[in-house]
Order: structure tokens, then C-alpha cells, then sequence
């Protein structure tokens, strides 16, 4: 075993550690699902970094701006951060103020038990994709380290991120996130600086032909058509997402939440830009590379490899492995908490906190079984993370944007709101235009509601909780 493989199993286990010490908080399903509302703003910020600062960011974006520039990766980061800057800015505030523990639980205060059930099926969904290519990633990394094959590669890369998460919920994703964020801005800045000296970075900007750094598309109808959805299916679509709701609900305060989301926003986008100008610059160092192969995701790794001294390579990795770890804990708990405390739940009676919890780390582990069989089913980061992307967009955003801002729409509205939506989005992906799918399909949803708000007039009863 090399020393580098030998301080990435020293760097594993201090993260082991970490997650372990946090179990020890946890004392009832509160505490497992949202840190028992107690993080501290340093800890909620990165948290909130860490929610997609995974494979996708430093191995998928990284070849996409490569290959296109900023155009191909408007969905991640400048979605991303987008995302988090409007959670700061409108909807922080009113989830914090709702004494819930999922998204679930919305729909069901807000629309009812119908729509909490069919929102439910829809987050869950939404993330076996995302948790499988977390799992897909941390199997290469660990293939590359140890030189073992891929399958069980990505067992074990699966069962340690799962180990953690069973035993500490949200604590564990949270305390492990404050430290795997550290570990990953100091060792992509170090790496950037380094690689600097092999060759300057300026001098690989320069050599990209003109347009490639254009931040606007062209002026053309179907071109800003997939522009803006781009913009919508990180940006709007992962603001009703179940990890985002369990991060920003973890803060200890109102306030604490809201600035959290306006300093991971920023952290976000600044640090995200690394492995973006590190693509390009690999590109230039690797002129041969093949960007559209199967191995296309590995032209940063691959780099680094080359370019890089041990010291260098040992840091890159550890923030890589930071990166995903942070981001798979995180996926996996927020589908698992969804279908334990809004499916799960209903199929028993009585259940006292500690039975609660059990069943809390017990979906744990049926998420996790799911995603690992599309994991080894489809090893490829970039298509696993396509599958997942945008469904909770074309359903649950508009829904949850006309239940916090408004008290005219009701269940029925929803409903047909979330089936308009998702049908359109679904006819579009197989028979019409799979790049604008999201777009049409969100609008879509917000002319349904509105019909339905013609049509079915809500009842009166009570506001909801602001």
C-alpha cells in the first residue's frame, strides 16, 4: 500500500470518528433527523456548502466546463448557489418558522394527507439517482487509492458513508460536513496553486477560443428556452428538497438559518469555480484525453496523478473524498427521512421516540440497499445524477411556492399541479425535447395550479403557521 493510500485510511477513520462522537447526541428522531435544531452557524454554513459539493461538481462540471465553458454548467454551480441565495432571501424564514421535521410534513399541514403521501414517492425517487452516483464516485476513488475492482470498490465505499449516517442521522452529516468542508477548500486551493507552477493557469484561459468563457446564450428563442432551464433544475428544483429543508431547519435560530444560506451561497459558487479552471487546465496539460470516453470523468484525478507531488495528491484526494462523503450522508438521509416519517410511520401505531428512531435508521438502510443496486446497475456519475435531476422541480416547487405564499390553492390544485407537471416533463423526455423538459414542465405546473385554483376554490380554514 503507498503512503498516500495509508494517510487517506488515517483521514477515513478520523471521519469514522467524527460521525461515531456524533452518535452520541442523538437521543430521539428529532435529534437524528435535524440535529435537535441546534447548529451553530459555522456548522449550519457548511453544511449547506457540502449539500452538492460532491462528484458531480469536482468530476462532472469540471469536464463539462471543459468541453463547453460556462454554458454547460449553469446547472451546477451558478444553479446551485442560486438555490441557496434564494433560501436566504425568501424561504428560510418561512420553513424555519414551522415546528416540522420534513417536507413531508408541509404538504400535509399545507394540502393534506393525499398530497403528503404523493410528495413523499416524489422526494424519495428524486434521490436514489443522486445517492447512487455519490456511491459510484467514492467506488473510483477507492479503486484508484487501492487498486481493487470497481464493484467492490463501491461496496466499500457505500458501506462507510452508510455506517456513519446510520448511527448519527443528521448530527453525523453535520459535524462530518464541518470538517470535510474544511479538508476540501484548503486542498483544492493548494492543488490550484500548484499545478499554477507546472503551468500557469492564465495561460490555459488564454488559449480557449473566443465564446468560451460567454455567460449568456444567443439571442434565440430555443436557446434562452434552455438557458433558463438550466438556471431552474438545481436553482428552483432543489429549493423543496428534503436536504436542503433538513439543513436550513438544523440552524439554532431563525437568523442562523438565514445567514447560513447566504454565506454557503457564496462559499458555494467561489470554491465550486476551482474545479472548473482545474478542468481546463487539465485539458490543456492532457491535450490527448479523450473528455466524451467512460473515463472522461477522471481528467482531473488523472492530472493531478501526472502533475502533482505525493504530498499534493494526498490532499487532493482527501478533499475529494470530503467532498463526496459530505454530499452522500446528506443524500441518503433525506430520502430516509421522508419515508420513515411520512410513509413508514402510518403502517404502525404508537410508536414511542426510540421506536421512531429505529425506523429513521432502518429506512436508512432500505435507501441506501436501492441506490447501491443502481450504483453497480449504472457506474456512471454523470447519467445517475440526470436520472435524479429536475423531478422535484416539474412536482413539488410550484405547490410549495403557492403554499408559502398564498392561502387561495388547495389540495385538489396541488394534486393537478404535481400530475400536470410531471406528465408533461415525462412526455417531453421520451417524445419531444429532453433539454427543455424542466422548463415546460414547471410551467406546466403553474398553469395547473392556477386552473385549479379557478375550479376548486379553497375551503376556509385556518392559515397556515408563518
Amino acid at each position: 500500500m503507498s503512503f498516500q493510500a495509508v494517510f487517506i485510511v488515517g483521514y477515513l477513520f478520523i471521519t469514522i470518528a467524527i460521525g461515531v462522537y456524533a452518535a452520541k447526541k442523538v437521543k430521539n428522531s428529532k435529534d437524528f433527523i435535524l440535529a435537535g435544531r441546534s447548529l451553530p452557524l459555522p456548522i449550519s454554513t457548511a453544511a449547506l456548502f457540502a449539500t452538492w459539493f460532491g462528484s458531480e461538481t469536482i468530476l462532472g462540471s469540471s469536464v463539462e466546463f471543459a468541453k463547453g465553458g460556462f454554458l454547460s454548467v449553469i446547472q451546477d454551480p451558478f444553479g446551485g448557489a442560486l438555490c441557496l441565495f434564494l433560501l436566504g432571501l425568501i424561504f428560510a424564514k418561512y420553513l424555519y418558522r414551522m415546528q416540522i421535521l420534513t417536507f413531508g410534513d408541509f404538504y400535509r399541514n399545507r394540502y393534506g394527507k393525499k398530497m403528503e403521501f404523493i410528495a413523499g414517492i416524489c422526494l424519495i425517487f428524486s434521490y436514489f439517482g443522486w445517492v447512487a452516483a455519490q456511491f459510484v464516485a467514492l467506488g473510483i476513488m477507492v479503486q484508484i487509492l487501492f487498486g481493487i475492482n470497481q464493484f467492490t470498490a463501491i461496496v466499500i465505499g457505500a458501506l462507510l458513508v452508510v455506517f456513519y449516517t446510520y448511527l448519527g442521522g443528521m448530527w453525523s452529516v453535520s459535524l462530518t460536513d464541518f470538517f470535510q468542508s474544511i479538508s476540501i477548500v484548503v486542498g483544492l486551493v493548494i492543488v490550484l496553486f500548484e499545478l499554477n507552477e507546472v503551468k500557469p493557469i492564465w495561460t490555459s484561459i488564454q488559449e480557449k477560443p473566443d465564446g468560451f468563457f460567454r455567460f449568456f446564450p444567443e439571442s434565440n428563442f430555443h436557446a434562452w428556452t434552455l438557458y433558463l432551464s438550466a438556471w431552474m433544475v438545481v436553482g428552483f428544483g432543489s429549493l423543496p428538497q428534503q436536504d436542503i429543508f433538513q439543513r436550513v431547519m438544523s440552524a439554532k435560530s431563525e437568523k442562523v438559518a438565514i445567514t447560513a444560506s447566504y454565506l454557503s451561497s457564496i462559499f458555494y459558487l467561489l470554491f465550486a469555480l476551482i474545479p472548473l479552471f482545474l478542468g481546463l487546465h487539465a485539458k490543456s496539460l492532457l491535450p490527448d484525453f479523450d473528455l466524451n470516453s467512460d473515463t472522461g470523468q477522471l481528467l482531473i484525478p488523472t492530472m493531478i496523478s501526472k502533475f502533482s507531488s505525493p504530498w499534493i495528491q494526498v490532499l487532493f484526494f482527501s478533499a475529494l473524498i470530503s467532498a463526496i462523503l459530505s454530499t452522500a450522508s446528506g443524500a441518503i438521509l433525506a430520502p430516509s427521512s421522508i419515508l420513515s416519517e411520512n410513509i413508514l410511520k402510518y403502517a404502525f401505531n404508537n410508536m414511542d421516540d426510540k421506536k421512531l428512531l429505529l425506523l429513521s435508521r432502518t429506512s436508512v438502510l432500505i435507501i441506501a440497499g436501492i441506490s447501491f443496486l443502481l450504483a453497480v446497475g449504472k457506474p456512471s456519475i454523470y447519467a445517475l445524477v440526470e436520472d435524479s435531476g429536475g423531478i422535484s422541480l416539474v412536482t413539488l416547487f410550484i405547490p410549495m411556492v403557492f403554499g408559502l405564499m398564498s392561502q387561495k390553492a388547495d389540495e385538489r390544485s396541488a394534486i393537478f399541479s404535481l400530475f400536470v407537471g410531471i406528465v408533461t416533463w415525462l412526455i417531453l423526455e421520451i417524445y419531444g425535447d429532453d433539454m427543455t423538459s424542466h422548463f415546460y414542465g414547471t410551467i406546466a405546473s403553474l398553469i395547473a395550479i392556477l386552473v385549479g385554483m379557478y375550479f376548486f376554490p379553497k375551503k376556509a380554514q385556518d392559515s397556515i403557521t408563518r
